[in-house]
């Protein structure tokens, strides 16, 4: 179990929240459905860098939480193998495609507390709506592969709401 990781000199417990758009699909097939659609080639590049980055900052979430849609469900794998984490460390929910804002707030606040640190991955706008009622983020929209990872001075996923979190970084497989 992942140590409750503290908020300066208060102590208190911190929760962190990464929100991870899926990589760029492909629209090669056009009979495909949209939730079947596969990563092209600069989506299974863009994954494994974003994982990459996480890493190098020491970013391990306890738990990733993808859509289950094809280029989601990719986009978690491939950052999962770079950050090393097990195949129990990888769910599928089905509530995260083609999800709003609200629906995503739900899935939040029904996280378990037990994990501090947990990775989202899915889809616009859902996504950005999330991050801009969560935190003063100010994005226009989260790209694909971008990552926003936000802090939560507080002990329960159920006390999470609008602007009750803060920006941590914003990153993007081509930074400017």
């Amino acid at each position: 179990m992942a140590s409750i990781r503290s908020a300066g000199k208060l102590g208190l417990a911190m929760k962190y929240l990464s929100l991870l758009r899926h990589a760029k699909s492909s629209w090669k097939d056009p009979t495909l459905d949209d939730f079947d659609r596969p990563l092209n080639r600069r989506g299974k590049a863009s994954a494994p860098l974003m994982g990459e980055r996480l890493a190098a900052l020491d970013h391990n979430p306890d738990i990733i939480i993808a859509s289950p849609a094809v280029r989601a469900r990719n986009t978690a794998e491939l950052v999962a193998a770079e950050l090393h984490l097990d195949e129990h460390a990888l769910l599928l929910d089905e509530r995260i495609y083609e999800a709003d804002c609200e629906t995503l707030i739900t899935l939040v606040r029904g996280l378990k507390d037990d994990w501090q640190d947990v990775l989202l991955v899915g889809h616009n706008p859902g996504l950005t709506e999330l991050a801009n009622l969560l935190a003063p983020c100010h994005i226009d929209n989260i790209v694909t592969c971008g990552i926003v990872r936000l802090e939560f001075p507080l002990a329960s996923w159920l006390d999470v709401g609008g602007m009750s979190g803060r920006m941590q970084f914003y990153d993007r497989p081509k930074r400017s």
